[in-house]
């Protein structure tokens, strides 16, 4: 699923096709692509005839176009949606499930996906941010993100850390792909204990997550098939600088020692055994109902083993800033 830096390449391309013009007609070739729309497609296509797009915003994974309505266009890319730019005379896509036309002629904005699990609605009032997603949390390159609120709330959490790191409510935009790749230069574990992480360890943490979004934004995101693509059709490149997702198998950039891959809420989770070794301890049932936290006598973890990464002399491919974060 698009994570932060391929939603916001794809919100960059659209400002600058969309913003300012006005939509002609929407045509809608399939029903499930506007399903979350509950007065159904015909309404969704007459409630946009004529609306202005003003700008096109992100909140997390989602975006949405305000409108001179004051209301909005919210979608979400889901598993393999697009939104493209085409031009008229291009032929259709074989997947193509929404098409917006402006009435200056120039290119269609086509909302494309081959397994429909992504969709588009009209927020009545969304313009500045649609109540479908006001629950959804500033992701990390936000201006209004709060570093200190984030490291309170995680550290509050009774969870692994990689379970909090996708959660939406809590930092958004970030997804298993990028958690990986942040957990691997922290040298954590992704099932290290949140309430046993120390305040210094969760920024480091967070200095990472923005690093790696920043860097994978700038590459235009990742693409490991053709389902993900920019307005214009071009895949990311970032899967070129990735040093632990899907590189089972492989040597870890920063040791040599064989990268491993564990299940991970029906999923997979990359990491190095050596680097990130696994936790003395799991997230226990005392631990997540709170019961027996740090009293005497009770099962609790150190927060001086939990709260680091390996400190383990370790053979090192060069010098990246992460190496010796520590």
């Amino acid at each position: 699923m698009p994570e932060l830096p391929e939603v916001e390449t794809v919100r960059q391309g659209l400002a600058k096709w969309v913003a300012g013009r006005r939509i002609a007609s929407v045509e809608v070739r399939h029903p499930r692509a506007v399903r979350r729309h509950l007065l159904g497609a015909d309404h969704f296509a007459d409630a946009l005839a004529g609306r202005m797009v003003v700008d096109v915003c992100r909140r997390g994974k989602y975006l949405w176009l305000p409108l001179d309505s004051g209301d909005a266009v919210l979608g979400h890319l889901g598993m393999s949606g697009q939104l493209l730019m085409q031009p008229a005379t291009v032929a259709d896509e074989a997947h193509l499930r929404v098409r917006f036309t402006f009435d200056d002629g120039g290119p269609q904005l086509r909302f494309v996906d081959q397994r429909t699990f992504g969709g588009l609605s009209y927020s009545e009032g969304g313009a500045e941010l649609p109540a479908e997603i006001a629950h959804i949390a500033r992701d990390p390159m936000d201006p209004l993100f709060s570093d200190a609120e984030f490291v309170a709330a995680l550290r509050r959490k009774r969870t692994e850390v990689k379970r909090a790191l996708l959660d939406q409510t809590l930092i958004s935009g970030v997804g298993n792909i990028y958690a990986d790749e942040a957990l691997w230069r922290a040298q954590l574990h992704w099932a290290r204990a949140t309430d046993a992480l120390t305040k210094p360890a969760v920024g480091r943490l967070l200095g990472h997550v923005r690093d790696v979004l920043s860097e994978a934004l700038v590459a235009g995101g990742t693409s490991f098939d053709a389902l993900y693509v920019n307005v214009n059709g071009e895949s990311g490149y970032f899967d070129r600088s990735l040093n632990a997702y899907g590189r089972e198998g492989e040597p870890c950039p920063r040791c040599g020692t064989p990268m491993r891959r564990e299940p991970f809420m029906n999923r997979s989770s990359f990491s190095c055994p050596r680097c990130q070794p696994r936790p003395r301890r799991g997230i226990s049932p005392a631990s997540r109902s709170g019961v027996g936290r740090g009293r005497p006598g009770c099962s609790s973890t150190d927060d001086s083993l939990a709260s680091e990464p390996d400190n383990r002399d370790l053979t090192l491919r060069g010098s990246p800033r992460w190496a010796s974060d520590r």
